[in-house]
C-alpha cells in the first residue's frame, strides 16, 4: 500500500500554494520568482503531498551540466518533522543526474545544514544577509556606469562563469528584463568590467546579483544600485568578500542571517566568491 507522501511536477495551478509556504516562511521571493523557475526548468520544480494535500515545495536549475541548484525546500508547519523536505531534495538530486549534473549545489540555513550533509553534501563557504535602507541618492553617478542591455549576458558570460562557477546567461537575461535597475561597467576602453542588478522582494528590495573583475567596479555599482528608493535592501554577501562586508558596515547596512553554500558531485567548477559582491539569491546561487 503507497504511504501518504506523494512527489510531483510543481505546475502554474500550484503557484498561489507555493507563495503561501513563502509568505509564512517570511522569505522575499514573489509569484514572478515561481514563475521565472517553471518558465527556465519546468520539469524541475516538485510539489509534495501529504494524503492528497499539498504539504511542501523545492526547485532546481541547472546551469548547463556543470553546475546545478536546488532552492524553494519549504514545508507547510502542519506537515513538518514528517520527511517531507529530505523527500523533497532527495527527488531533486534524481531529477538533476537523470539530467547529467556533476556538481549539484544549494545554500541551507543552520537548521537545513544537518539534514544536507547527512545526503553527502559539503560546506563550501559561508554569506551572510545584510539589511539597510537606502542611502541617499548621489548628485554625481559613479564613472563608467551604463544601463544593462540583454547582449551583456553574453559579452560578460565568461568572466560571470569564473566567479559564479558556471555560465548563466539565461538566468541574467530573465533577472535583467524584471529587475528594476540594471547597470553594467565598462573599463576606459570599452571591456565590461562588471554588472550589477537589484529587484523589488516581497519584503525588501534585492541586491543581487553584482559580479565584477575588481573592486572598483564592484563597488560602484553596489553604490549606484543601493542609492535612493524607499523601503529596506537586503544584500547577501560572500563572507570572504571583507571589500564588500567593509563597504555594507560603513553605510549602514547591519546582518541578519548566516547561510552557508554546499555542494554534492564534482567540485570542479568552485568560482570565486572575490568576485561576487552579492549573490543572485539563496534560490538562485
Amino acid at each position: 500500500m503507497a504511504g501518504p507522501l506523494h512527489i510531483r511536477q510543481l505546475v502554474p495551478s500550484d503557484l498561489d500554494f507555493a507563495d503561501s509556504l513563502r509568505e509564512l516562511a517570511g522569505w522575499n521571493q514573489t509569484l514572478g520568482d515561481w514563475r521565472r523557475f517553471l518558465a527556465l526548468q519546468p520539469g524541475g520544480c516538485f510539489l509534495a503531498q501529504w494524503d492528497g494535500a499539498p504539504a511542501g515545495t523545492a526547485t532546481t536549475l541547472s546551469y548547463g551540466t556543470e553546475l546545478s541548484w536546488i532552492g524553494m525546500v519549504l514545508v507547510q508547519p502542519k506537515y513538518r518533522r514528517r520527511g517531507i523536505a529530505r523527500a523533497l531534495v532527495l527527488r531533486c538530486l534524481e531529477y538533476l543526474r537523470e539530467g547529467g549534473a556533476q556538481c549539484i549545489k544549494l545554500d541551507a540555513t543552520p537548521e537545513g545544514q544537518l539534514v544536507y550533509a547527512q545526503l553527502g553534501f559539503k560546506e563550501e563557504w559561508s554569506w551572510r544577509r545584510w539589511e539597510a535602507n537606502p542611502r541617499p541618492r548621489e548628485d554625481c553617478p559613479p564613472i563608467g556606469l551604463r544601463p544593462w542591455k540583454e547582449a551583456d549576458a553574453l559579452a560578460f558570460a565568461e568572466e560571470d562563469a569564473r566567479a559564479f562557477g558556471a555560465s548563466r546567461q539565461e538566468l541574467l537575461r530573465a533577472l535583467g528584463r524584471e529587475s528594476c535597475a540594471a547597470l553594467a561597467h565598462d573599463a576606459e576602453k570599452g571591456a565590461m568590467n562588471g554588472y550589477g542588478m537589484a529587484r523589488r522582494g516581497a519584503k525588501a528590495l534585492y541586491l543581487g546579483p553584482v559580479s565584477a573583475t575588481a573592486a572598483t567596479a564592484g563597488l560602484s555599482l553596489i553604490a549606484a544600485l543601493t542609492a535612493g528608493g524607499e523601503g529596506s535592501v537586503l544584500w547577501d554577501i560572500p563572507d570572504s568578500n571583507v571589500v564588500a562586508t567593509e563597504w555594507a558596515q560603513r553605510h549602514g547596512f547591519r546582518p541578519r542571517r548566516k547561510l552557508t553554500r554546499m555542494w554534492l558531485g564534482e567540485q570542479n567548477r568552485p568560482g570565486d566568491p572575490l568576485r561576487q559582491f552579492a549573490l543572485a539569491g539563496p534560490e538562485l546561487g
